[in-house]
């Protein structure tokens, strides 16, 4: 399984940007999507996550309101669209797949149950 994150880069306070994960060697529609950040000298923070079905997301309450989740099965891609932007906003940005049988709308807030992790985009906020 391959994780393929882009999107991030410096923008300025209230700004928006969105960021895009592309999965190879998997069946995407069988895997719970999630993204975390962790800022420098910080633990890594849950952002978001998806079902397989795309029926339910679940957000960190930091984020609420600001961000959103989706995902295309079609084209094995999650995304989080990211708007209002925090200074505090900055950091690394994970994207995070784990297989999972079951209700196609189960989601995942805890990192440690996520198998698979892609290898991050920075997200500077900044003016």
């Amino acid at each position: 399984v391959q994780l393929q994150a882009c999107g991030g880069g410096l923008v300025q306070p209230g700004g928006s940007l969105r960021l895009s994960c592309a999965a190879s060697g998997v069946t995407f529609s069988r895997y719970v999507m999630g993204w975390f950040r962790q800022a420098p000298g910080k633990e890594r923070e849950f952002v978001a996550t998806i079902s397989r079905s795309a029926d339910s997301t679940l957000y960190g309450d930091s984020v609420k309101g600001r961000f959103t989740i989706s995902r295309d099965n079609a084209k094995s891609t999650v995304y989080l669209q990211m708007n209002s932007l925090k200074p505090e906003d900055t950091a690394v940005y994970y994207c995070a797949a784990d297989f999972r049988y079951g209700s196609p709308s189960y989601v995942i807030t805890d990192h440690k149950e996520y198998d698979y992790w892609g290898q991050g985009t920075l997200v500077t906020v900044s003016s």
